[in-house]
């Protein structure tokens, strides 16, 4: 007598507002088996997660079959989004803005780490337990506003495994991680299969896969979906014809007069008795590209917050940024007017209300909306930019519709768009897939050979380090370590 499978999807077609998203997505789990989703930036990834969470309304055969006799897992599925939404403690999740992370006293109203996750679980031991396990216990009674993008990501996981569930989809759970917390989180997923969780991950990216993962099924535009078992897995959509290409664009040379961009002088943030960054004395002069670098919670966002000007203790600490002291009389318009910069922080807090063309326009006036009309040589600059990243069949098409990966694209081209002589550019391919990210690594490169702006990058995969990248400055555990990268050879560590 055959086995019932867990999950069994046959012919499973998605519609929304009147067009296809999916069709033809056939594929069959046992106990035992676990699935990765993979497949191109906008194929429909997270909308089949989605349905196969029953959130969404699917024609054809869905059919999941949990076991009864199984006291010791919840007969249910349970979906762990990319992004988290915050709530304040009167359980509302609006209201919050990408500053608030920064500001001490503006986070009272968030919940902490413990208090979330009690709300799940009353056992203490276990909580505890978990935080250990992805070195999270030093954050344990910190706001959950005030967790970095990594950090983000691993409460996220705590709180999915508080809930022993017999089916968990985990949407993206591996960007934002450094490499020791990614193993980790392969060997939890492998400890848990064993436990009898029946696990489905999306991932964009097709490389180190944990090793319960046992069949993959690639998602396809053109619905030539390819669903085999993991040893038998060759990428498809690592042939997508996607270029991108800067030669049309007419770059200007920036007419600021400065020596280096950024510099700290014994600059140090701390949050009560918790310190984040101690005494950085570092120097970033005109042209330069550095890696920031350091595992999660490291304090790298915040470093980059200090530049921005989005932390409030940039003003108390003697920071120079063009030359010039910082809290001299400035706007917060004026720190912000030369630099282009992208973070997950910034994407998670935009305005997913606005168009793609608007979102990108934003980008000459450093507003979160479109507030005036464009000139025509602008306007041909935000289409110039559009026309980059291949987005033109969706810029009046809202932020919200399209995929996480084409969002991050039109905030590329934000940050891009005005020509910056400084670029921040915190883990920029988060949410491409491989040939976007291929691509975009390329034009970093290109752009570098140039023009001279000046590169601040940060990511945790080798990968997705440009060549141009002459410095590293190291934090660890705010501490901060300088050295030089030979191109030649790869000596950066993989955090």
């Amino acid at each position: 007598m055959p086995l019932t499978p867990v999950i069994h999807a046959q012919n499973l077609k998605i519609i929304q507002d009147g067009k296809t998203i999916l069709s033809d997505v056939d594929f069959i789990l046992h106990k035992g088996e676990n699935l990765i989703i993979t497949g191109a930036s906008g194929v429909g990834k997270t909308i089949l997660a989605k349905a196969l969470a029953k959130r969404l309304y699917v024609l054809g055969t869905l059919s999941v079959n949990y076991n009864s006799e199984d006291n010791q897992l919840l007969p249910n599925t349970l979906l762990i989004e990319q992004r988290y939404s915050l709530k304040n403690r009167g359980n509302l999740t609006t209201g919050f803005y990408y500053q608030q992370r920064f500001n001490s006293s503006d986070v009272d109203d968030c919940y902490t780490v413990l208090e979330e996750l009690q709300q799940v679980s009353p056992n203490i031991e276990q909580i505890d337990f978990l935080l250990a396990e992805l070195q999270m216990e030093s954050r344990r009674n910190a706001p959950v506003i005030q967790l970095s993008s990594g950090e983000h990501k691993r409460f996220q996981i705590i709180k999915a495994l508080l809930q022993p569930t017999q089916i968990m989809i985990l949407d993206e759970p591996f960007i934002g991680l450094d490499k020791e917390s990614r193993k980790k989180l392969y060997r939890i997923i492998d400890e848990k299969t064993n436990d009898g969780t029946t696990f489905i991950i999306i991932s964009g990216v097709h490389h180190a896969f944990p090793d319960s993962i046992t069949h993959v099924l690639e998602l396809a535009s053109d619905g030539n979906h390819q669903y085999v078992r993991k040893e038998d897995f060759v990428p498809q959509s690592l042939s997508n014809p996607f270029e991108i290409n800067i030669d049309n664009i007419e770059w200007q040379a920036s007419n600021m007069d400065f020596k280096n961009a950024i510099r700290m002088v014994h600059t140090s943030v701390r949050y009560g008795d918790k310190t984040i960054l101690n005494d950085i004395n570092w120097a970033v002069k005109r042209g330069e590209k550095w890696l920031l670098q350091g595992h999660n919670g490291a304090g790298k966002s915040t470093l980059l917050s200090l530049i921005t000007g989005d932390n409030p203790q940039a003003y108390a600490n003697e920071i120079y940024l063009f030359d010039k002291r910082r809290g001299q009389g400035e706007s917060i318009w004026d720190v912000k007017k030369p630099i282009g910069f992208v973070s997950p922080e910034v994407f998670a807090y935009y305005d997913k209300n606005l168009s793609v063309h608007d979102a990108i326009a934003c980008g000459l006036f450093d507003t979160m909306g479109l507030f005036k009309k464009l000139t025509e040589q602008q306007e041909a600059k935000v289409q110039e930019w559009i026309r980059v990243f291949h987005l033109e069949t969706f810029q009046r098409n809202r932020l919200s519709t399209l995929s996480s990966g084409q969002q991050r694209m039109v905030l590329l081209a934000n940050a891009l768009l005005k020509n910056p002589p400084l670029l921040l550019l915190d883990e920029p391919c988060q949410g491409l897939d491989e040939v976007q990210t291929r691509e975009f690594v390329r034009m970093i490169n290109e752009l570098c050979a140039k023009i001279d702006t000046t590169l601040l990058y940060i990511s945790h995969y080798e990968n997705e380090i440009p060549l141009c990248i002459e410095h590293v400055l190291h934090l660890e555990k705010g501490n901060p370590t300088i050295k030089n990268r030979i191109k030649q050879e790869l000596t950066i560590i993989n955090q």
